[in-house]
């Protein structure tokens, strides 16, 4: 079993070596909060498919190298799980679709995204 979660991924972020908190969002009514939280501090979505090994070696390489523990909220994204809450993120933030993607919020606006090998803490 191990095997093929070390091949295909999961749907969790890893634990292994990381700096990151994550905070999972699983509901549309988190980007309220989110929208609310990055008017004091900004919040960063990792938007992750469990399928990609583009995207779980950029989830590995930003996890490696987080160290914003204090400065940014850090949220996780399971593409195949919600894929209704990054439909929304399009339609509130007006971030085109990627995966792997990571978008910055601040003031409750999208003000950074990378995607791929563009994605770094």
């Amino acid at each position: 079993m191990s095997l093929l979660k070390n091949l295909f991924g999961s749907s969790e972020p890893t634990t292994n070596n990381s700096n990151v908190e994550w905070i999972p969002l699983t509901d549309l009514g988190q980007l309220n909060e989110i929208i609310n939280k990055s008017t004091e501090t900004p919040v960063a979505i990792f938007k992750h498919s469990t399928r990609c090994s583009v995207s779980r070696m950029a989830l590995k390489q930003f996890e490696s190298e987080f160290n914003l523990t204090s400065k940014v909220t850090p949220y996780f994204l399971d593409l195949l799980e919600h894929r209704d809450i990054s439909n929304e993120i399009v339609i509130r933030f007006g971030v085109v679709h990627q995966s792997p993607q990571l978008i910055l919020i601040k003031d409750g606006k999208a003000v950074y995204n990378a995607s791929h090998s563009d994605i770094a803490a």
